[in-house]
This record gives structure tokens, C-alpha cells and sequence, in this order.
């Protein structure tokens, strides 16, 4: 087989957390679309968090740590 066919993540989101993250936690973000479209969140603490990209909140933390990311 190729490499490609091997999944190089090794955490991936299956379940879609429904409730909502404190925004000041978060650091980074990843978007997915196989097995499930959603976004796994990674705390501050190293958690990640799957949530569906269609919520408000979601769209806000994106963009907040994409301002975050973008002054460095």
C-alpha cells in the first residue's frame, strides 16, 4: 500500500461535543472533514475538543485564534 492510504492522525474526531468551550482557553484549532465534518479545538491544557463548524461560537474562536496566530 502507499503511504497515503495510511491516516496520519492520530486523534480524530468521531463524536461532535455540543456544549460550549471557554474561547480563552483555546490555542489552536483543526479543521476536519473525514470521518465527520468538525473542528477539534486543542486547551491550553492539551485537550481536544470536536465540535461542529456550523455553531456561532465556533466561527468566534476561530477567528480569534487565527488573530492570535497572525501577531505573532
Amino acid at each position: 500500500g502507499s503511504a497515503g492510504s495510511q491516516p496520519m492522525r492520530r486523534f480524530t474526531c468521531v463524536t461532535l461535543s455540543t456544549q460550549k468551550v471557554d474561547i480563552r482557553s483555546l490555542v489552536n484549532y483543526e479543521k476536519q472533514h473525514v470521518p465527520v465534518n468538525a473542528v477539534m479545538f486543542i486547551t491550553a491544557k492539551g485537550f481536544k475538543i470536536c465540535v461542529s463548524p456550523e455553531q456561532r461560537w465556533v466561527q468566534a474562536a476561530i477567528k480569534k485564534i487565527d488573530q492570535k496566530r497572525s501577531r505573532k
